[in-house]
């Protein structure tokens, strides 16, 4: 079997066989099959697509790629939420803390940023010493330790996605429905979790632009969870606008930490929320409303807070950064963006927004690029909100000046007004479980 036959095959949208996709995926892990030869197959799947069938066969090989963590000591529900991308979309750093605080064991193997989203994993890195790369005893220890652990795709674990996540971040292959179901499934499964809450994104700022195409990945996933043995469902959630107030790396973690506080933006506050009680009710703990009000004590009565905490500290982070979040400092070179006209916000690109803070530092433009952790945006209006003409919008950070510019005309271009205020539509726009 050659890679150039496999290649060639799913790019005349044949079907490719349990045996050909496991010999691809497992000799590009093995570094076997160079970058140019998985570049193409992920341009041909991008392209042709894929069967259910072939989707489970990926997703099963990301899982059998690498070992597996060890968590038969661990007592007690593993649950883990994972969102499709977005823009200011910094839950897992909320939603984690919050049901570890309620009993559930948090085990989360999470992504660095891709295209215009960041990654929960850049976000943490802004912690000083906080460590993302565990080995899988490392990992199970601090889970049995503290209840919770955020930490990156390491060598061992599922180690095909680590590859092939970074390779899709710069080969424009992101959107792919097949490659973002496998790639997420792939680590779910790998880390032997009991529960699985998906957050599927969907509008301007995701990878999923219409409704109907989040609706049938979150099928896709819920269905092949369920085929693992896991309980699985999925919440479809807008992402036609930027999730809170900070765009971001430090700035994100800042915002994370004031919402465990109780002080969050409505929207990302909400969602975290929303998130958190359907994790309870998967887990078996009650009813939406009653999971909801365990979610609402843990947060409001600052377990949530101090689990976060806990868990930045066992992990190598220094707390000092979480009691007092002005430690992170500020970017040097900070410019204001202006509102041009008066009238409401009527809406924006939140690619668009994403793209800004990727101009200014916040992501990478190819592999190697390293992150501005202090880049980023800080939104002072937002979709539905009045404002007039030369009014703060938003402000934009870096550490390099000449970014400025270029990111205050990407902004610019992907922020709308209207004379009449606009209709907000719900966070949560659909179920499937």
């Amino acid at each position: 079997m050659r890679p150039y036959d496999v290649i060639r095959k799913k790019r005349d949208g044949l079907e490719l066989s349990r045996e050909e996709i496991n010999f691809f995926v497992n000799g590009y892990t093995a570094g076997e099959i160079p970058d140019y030869q998985a570049s193409a197959l992920l341009m041909a799947i991008f392209l042709k697509g894929m069967t259910a069938a072939e989707t489970l066969c990926l997703t099963e090989a990301i899982r059998d790629s690498g070992t597996r963590p060890d968590f038969s000591d661990i007592k007690g529900v593993r649950v883990d939420k994972h969102s499709t991308g977005g823009v200011g979309d910094k839950t897992s750093l909320v939603v984690g803390p919050i049901v570890a605080a309620c009993g559930m064991t948090v085990a989360k193997i999470s992504g660095r940023g891709l295209g215009h989203t960041g990654g929960t994993v850049d976000k943490l890195e802004a912690i000083p010493g906080y460590r993302t790369a565990l080995s899988g005893d490392e990992f199970a220890r601090v889970v049995n330790r503290t209840g919770i652990a955020i930490v990156g795709q390491s060598g061992e674990i599922a180690p095909a996605d680590k590859k092939l996540y970074a390779l899709r971040d710069v080969t424009a292959t992101v959107e792919s429905l097949p490659l973002i179901a496998s790639s997420i499934m792939g680590k779910k499964l790998a880390a032997g979790d009991d529960v699985i809450l998906l957050d599927v994104k969907t509008g301007s700022g995701s990878f999923l632009k219409s409704p109907e195409n989040a609706t049938e990945l979150a099928r896709v996933m819920v269905e092949t969870g369920k085929a693992a043995g896991k309980k699985t469902a999925a919440l479809i959630t807008d992402m036609d606008s930027p999730l809170g107030n900070e765009i971001g790396n430090a700035n994100e973690v800042a915002e994370a930490v004031r919402t465990l506080k109780g002080k969050g933006p409505d929207d990302l506050t909400y969602l975290c929320r929303m998130l958190s009680a359907n994790i309870l009710v998967l887990a078996g703990l009650g009813s939406e409303a009653e999971c909801l009000s365990i979610v609402d004590e843990a947060l409001y009565g600052g377990k949530a807070f101090d689990k976060f905490a806990e868990m930045v500290g066992d992990q190598g982070g220094d707390p000092s950064y979480i009691s007092d979040t002005s430690l992170f400092g500020r970017a040097s070179a900070t410019k204001e963006f202006l509102a041009v006209r008066d009238g409401f916000i009527s809406g924006v690109n939140a690619e668009g927004y994403g793209r800004t803070s990727l101009i200014l530092g916040a992501g990478r433009e190819k592999l190697t690029d390293g992150i501005d952790p202090l880049a980023g945006i800080t939104l002072l209006k937002k979709r539905g909100d009045r404002v007039e003409k030369g009014e703060p919008i938003a402000i934009l950070m870096t550490s390099d000046e000449r970014r400025i510019f270029p990111a205050l005309d990407e902004i610019g271009k992907s922020t709308f007004y209207s004379d009449e205020k606009p209709v907000i539509p719900p966070m949560i726009l659909g179920k499937v479980d």
